[in-house]
C-alpha cells in the first residue's frame, strides 16, 4: 500500500510540474522572443520604448477579439505577417513604432499559438488603464485612415 500512495504522489507531481512548465514555457517563449521589444509592465523611459507594451497590445486585441481563439488566430497570423491593414493598434502607434516586422524567421507557428494563448490569459492586468481614451482602429475601420 505504501508503495502504491507514493506512485500516486510522484505521479500527482509529475502531472502538476508539467502543468506549470507548460505554462513557464510559454512565458520562457515571450521572454526569449518577443520580450526585447514588448515589455510585460509599463515602461519607466518611454525613450527607449521599441514597441508598444504587451498590457497595452493585449487590451486592444481584447476589444476587437474578445474571443480567446479568434485573438489567438488573429496574433499568429499578424505576427507572421504584419499588415498595416490588419493592425488594431491606434494609429499613432504605427506612425511612432513603424509596422511590426514579420517574424516568419523568428517563431514558429506552435510556439506563437501558445504565447498568444498565454498573452490572452494573463494581460491586461485586471487594474490595467490605457493612456488613451480606448480608442482604436478597429477590425474593418480602414486602419490608417488613408495613409
Amino acid at each position: 500500500m505504501k508503495l502504491k500512495n507514493t506512485f500516486l504522489t510522484v505521479g500527482t507531481m509529475v502531472a502538476l510540474s508539467s502543468f506549470v512548465n507548460a505554462a513557464d514555457t510559454a512565458e520562457v517563449l515571450f521572454d526569449a522572443k518577443c520580450s526585447m521589444c514588448h515589455s510585460k509592465t509599463k515602461p519607466t523611459n518611454m525613450d527607449k520604448v521599441l514597441a508598444p507594451a504587451l498590457m497595452g497590445v493585449m487590451r486592444h486585441v481584447k476589444m476587437t477579439y474578445p474571443n480567446k481563439d479568434e485573438a489567438v488566430k488573429f496574433m499568429v497570423d499578424y505576427i507572421l505577417e504584419p499588415k498595416k491593414e490588419k493592425a488594431i493598434c491606434m494609429p499613432g502607434k504605427i506612425e511612432r513604432f513603424g509596422l511590426m516586422p514579420s517574424q516568419k524567421d523568428n517563431v514558429t507557428e506552435a510556439e506563437l499559438t501558445k504565447v498568444t494563448s498565454w498573452m490572452f490569459d494573463n494581460f491586461p492586468p485586471a487594474d490595467f488603464r490605457g493612456m488613451g481614451q480606448g480608442n482604436r482602429q478597429g477590425k474593418g475601420q480602414g486602419r490608417g485612415q488613408g495613409k
